[in-house]
């Protein structure tokens, strides 16, 4: 290591009342705001501005971090991995030797961080750079004439399977390769356009934006002529690369390793950070992140200009983004934050988002910028009633675990589950299903409150810092809210506090949990660290030096285990349809791994029916229901699609196969709607526009396999506590 210290008073986090006060901490698991760092004492001028911002984040994450990591050797190695990941993930730009150069350095990033003296990011970015002018003038000329679409060959498009080239022959080669599938992708879609068999983001037949017929000829050279056009804006940002871009490479290389939720955030991106838990949000409403070369759905907020489109979804792809009718701008490869600047944008105005779905259908989705309606992020409650079924069912549903902090008296996730909850008591309902998929979490302390709604009192979950010492966050009130049968819903897609929530649930056997395999597996709590306001004032000429979001608790249940990496294992699960995503905190690198610590003493609620005999029959009824047909025939497919990483460089095949992807697409889109299940409006709103938001959310309802098999797994819990 070194020499080059700054020294560090670090402001430790304990669980006494005085640390807590002084440290400000808000409890949610996906962000708070915490004074974990002290002073820089001292900052000489001879510090440069990366010296001081790597010595604060080495003293952060080394004394913060839950993992105890230190930023040695061997994390170096590890981070050096990430940093080569994020330079060229798809092994399109460095040759083998390349690499080799690189390699060099793997093992002085930890050096780099105290010294502040970056190398790499100049090495790299001299090699990517050469790298960038010798393929652009090769594809020039490759793009300059017409291509030969009948010669038999093919793209693996899996970057996990490809090798960096072995020479610039070779990788030449492989830019042919992928010039000629970007090209064929554009032909396949001006014909399907101007033939009149393109669909717009609804479905519907989309009409060709000219009337004039362009010959096979003119479409080829005119798809030759965009996508150079398209490649060279890529090129072009990637040579003139932002200085604040190539930091975000560097140290979000080293806190990866760290684990997943651990990212430093640029002073741009810090500005951007203040994730709102009130339920309002502006912009199209959907939340992105980076994916190596990739900008990923990671979540759709409900009641927002994405969601209506009832096109977006979780793991989609954007590929470019395009203002009104402009032309497309690609953002592979583009920072998230320049993404997002492309994608916001004034409420009303237009953008139009090209995504490619897990299946690979590629298609361009129209959304009005717009506030997201409130209300449709908030908890939803209605009455079911299924015909066959006698009992009368209660639902509701939770989409996120808001709280505004900054106003006592607004709404929050607790008091509008119990407002629910009184008007289904008042309906009769006679059994309740409390639907937490798609649940990213919010507010731990609502977490602790819902779960308080359903059993007497006791503890709820158990929270470990990175010091050992863990705490017991219980529900103390007495009342219990709902006391007849319950049963959690959760995919994988639920995670933090609505795992919290199905973990205490299920393990007092107060409810049965229903759903996937399993639930996101996310059990850690970050605390957000303004780096501005712990340098001293003789170094605050460095400012503004971002943030860093860093992992600083662990979650485990009353029984001990942690809901970190495995997640909640349902009581019994049923065919999830994003079982072929691979969605979850065991599939993330660096993922803090599951552990446990001493069970707490709690009192099991008293249930009467016999679980291995609900599980058996609910399996009866599954293999029967033809909509969990219709759902497993889809996972097959999506599951055979994502196999397919080798595509085929003839016209003729890739138009075979997008006309497959689409006729299948579309079979598999066409959900069967029970006509038999009854949604009753509780609201008691007459408005024209509310009525219309609650026919969405039962004929929602009506198409869901899980909703209509929850109904019968309360009706046999039910039937058994009438036995008992």
């Amino acid at each position: 290591m070194k020499s080059h210290v700054l020294f560090l008073t670090m402001l430790m986090l304990t669980q006494s009342a005085q640390s807590a006060e002084k440290a400000k901490v808000a409890q949610t698991e996906e962000s708070e705001e915490s004074s974990i760092l002290g002073s820089l004492i001292s900052s000489k001028p001879r510090y440069t501005r990366e010296m001081v911002l790597g010595n604060i984040l080495k003293g952060a994450l080394e004394n913060m971090h839950l993992s105890n990591k230190q930023i040695d050797n061997f994390l170096s190695e590890n981070a050096f991995k990430v940093y080569l990941e994020r330079l060229d993930y798809g092994k399109q730009f460095l040759l083998q030797s390349d690499v080799k150069d690189l390699e060099k350095l793997k093992k002085e990033l930890d050096d780099m961080v105290l010294s502040g003296d970056l190398k790499i990011l100049d090495s790299s970015s001299e090699i990517m750079n050469k790298r960038i002018g010798q393929i652009e003038k090769h594809i020039e000329t490759y793009l300059s004439k017409p291509l030969d679409y009948t010669q038999k060959d093919t793209l693996e498009t899996d970057p996990k399977k490809r090798s960096f080239s072995s020479n610039e022959k070779e990788l030449f080669i492989t830019w042919d390769k992928l010039m000629k599938f970007e090209v064929m992708s554009r032909i396949v879609d001006a014909k399907e356009e101007q033939n009149g068999l393109a669909t717009d983001e609804k479905g519907n037949k989309k009409k060709p934006t000219t009337d004039k017929k362009l010959s096979d000829v003119e479409i080829e050279k005119e798809s030759r002529a965009k996508v150079l056009k398209s490649y060279k804006k890529i090129f072009n940002r990637l040579v003139n690369e932002k200085r604040s871009d190539k930091l975000d490479k560097f140290y979000n290389s080293i806190t990866k390793v760290f684990d997943p939720h651990t990212n430093y955030l640029v002073p741009e991106e810090k500005e951007d950070f203040d994730i709102d838990m009130s339920g309002k949000l502006e912009g199209i409403g959907a939340i992105l992140r980076e994916d190596n070369s990739f900008i990923k759905v990671e979540k759709i907020v409900p009641g927002s200009a994405s969601w209506k489109t009832k096109e977006m979804e979780a793991e989609d792809i954007i590929l470019k983004v395009g203002q009104a009718k402009d032309e497309p701008i690609d953002v592979v490869d583009m920072s998230l934050r320049d993404a997002v600047k492309l994608i916001r944008g004034k409420k009303g105005s237009e953008v139009r988002l090209t995504i490619k779905k897990p299946n690979g259908l590629v298609k361009v989705v129209p959304i009005i910028r717009d506030v997201v309606e409130i209300d449709e992020s908030y908890v939803k409650g209605t009455l079911l009633e299924l015909n066959g079924v006698k009992s009368k069912i209660g639902y509701i549903n939770v989409p996120k675990f808001y709280r505004d902090f900054n106003d006592r008296a607004g709404r929050n996730v607790t008091d509008d589950t119990r407002k629910e909850i009184v008007r289904l008591n008042k309906e009769g309902a006679d059994g309740l299903i409390l639907d937490l998929r798609n649940n990213g979490g919010g507010a731990l302390e609502d977490a602790r409150m819902i779960s308080g709604l359903f059993i007497e009192k006791g503890p709820i979950v158990q929270v470990k810092a990175h010091t050992g010492t863990v705490d017991v966050l219980a529900d103390t009130d007495p009342n219990i809210d709902f006391k007849k049968p319950t049963i959690v819903l959760i995919n994988r897609f639920s995670a933090s506090a609505s795992e919290i929530v199905a973990a205490a649930l299920q393990d007092y056997g107060r409810a049965v949990v229903v759903g996937g395999e399993f639930s996101h597996g996310k059990g850690t709590v970050q605390a957000v660290v303004d780096l501005d306001g712990y340098v001293s004032p003789m170094a605050k000429s460095y400012s503004p030096l971002g943030a860093l979001k860093i992992t600083i608790q662990k979650f485990y249940r009353v029984n001990g285990s942690s809901t970190q990496y495995k997640g909640v294992t349902p009581d019994i699960i049923l065919p999830d349809q994003f079982a072929h995503l691979e969605s979850g905190e065991k599939f993330l690198d660096y993922s803090i791994p599951w552990g446990q610590v001493k069970p707490v003493k709690f009192e099991r609620w008293k249930s009467k029916y016999d679980l291995k005999k609900l599980k058996n029959d609910s399996l009866s009824r599954v293999k029967k229901d033809e909509k969990f047909k219709h759902v497993m025939d889809t996972i097959k497919w999506y599951k055979e699609q994502k196999e397919k990483t080798k595509r085929s460089l003839t016209l003729k095949d890739f138009e075979k196969e997008r006309a497959e992807i689409r006729i299948k697409t579309d079979i598999f889109k066409k959900e069967l709607e029970n006509k038999n299940l009854m949604v009753k409006d509780l609201s008691g709103n007459k408005d024209k526009a509310q009525q219309e938001k609650f026919e969405d959310f039962a004929k929602t309802l009506k198409k869901d396999a899980v909703i209509e098999e929850s109904i019968h797994i309360m009706d046999d819990m039910l039937k058994t506590d009438k036995k008992s």
